[in-house]
């Protein structure tokens, strides 16, 4: 189940051979427990994974920040152990406060940074979100403008009169919205025609592989046309390989994302010195 809270595209996730992992999936509900235990003390990081613009790959366009959770050791609690336990709760909400809190603090000490950030739609009315968001735009009224929230089809949909005009009042304020994992669901073109995205990112499912794809190539091709019609920034997910990264430079994609071009990480360049 795809939503907010992504977790799978990290490598500091704990192998499944790890015996922290094999404790987890053994118990769901201890796996839980470990969460709550670590969302009470705060216990999470930012993991940055570079987006690179095609035209020039050695350029950045941004970084998303993939929050990650750990317990006291500092091992990293692999998500599938808890993430469909908590999405629809109290506990998803207070992730996805979190990672804003994570990422609006590092955009307030890299004034260059420019930074994505991933929610569901469910977290729209959960006070403790906007308290942070206000507060950090409060703090710093220039981060809204380098701030991107990404905001999955599958939750946009769910609540769109709400979702549009939480994002038409957002964008006043100079923050940008890309719509995550386009195409994995049903429900793409309405989330086009409603909503004005500003990026559109392409679900990896449509990527892997392309460039000997032709079913995917022709579905992506069909993709970025719709972002060009609706005046969105593209972003290809997922690329792996320099066959893949090609091929979508050669149809025009704006920018990639993926192991190619980096792996997320929790100690990027303007964290290291010397």
């Amino acid at each position: 189940m795809k939503d907010s809270l992504k977790w799978n595209e990290a490598p500091e996730c704990a192998p499944m051979s790890d015996p922290l992992s094999v404790a987890l999936d053994l118990c769901d509900k201890d796996a839980v427990a470990l969460v709550r235990h670590a969302l009470r003390h705060k216990q999470v990081k930012l993991a940055y994974q570079p987006v690179v613009q095609t035209a020039n790959p050695d350029r950045m366009a941004f970084y998303e920040g993939l929050l990650r959770v750990h317990d006291s050791a500092g091992r990293v609690i692999p998500a599938e152990s808890f993430i469909r336990a908590v999405e629809d709760t109290e506990m998803g909400r207070i992730l996805d406060a979190l990672a804003l809190e994570k990422g609006l603090e590092v955009l307030a000490a890299e004034p260059g940074l420019r930074l994505a950030i991933n929610m569901s739609a469910r977290s729209i009315a959960y006070p403790r979100w906007k308290q942070v968001l206000d507060r950090g735009l409060q703090d710093n009224p220039t981060v809204g403008e380098r701030l991107i929230l990404e905001i999955t089809e599958s939750t946009a949909i769910t609540m769109p009169d709400v979702v549009q005009v939480f994002m038409n009042e957002l964008q006043q304020k100079g923050i940008s919205f890309a719509l995550d994992d386009f195409g994995a669901g049903y429900t793409s073109f309405r989330c086009l025609k409603d909503f004005y995205f500003d990026i559109m990112k392409i679900d990896g499912m449509f990527i892997r592989g392309i460039h000997q794809d032709v079913d995917n190539q022709l579905l992506t091709e069909a993709m970025l046309s719709l972002a060009r019609h609706f005046d969105m920034f593209t972003v290809a997910k997922n690329v792996e390989n320099h066959m893949d990264a090609a091929y979508l430079a050669s149809i025009g994609v704006d920018c990639m994302q993926g192991y190619y071009f980096g792996v997320p990480t929790i100690n990027p360049y303007w964290q290291k010195t010397g």
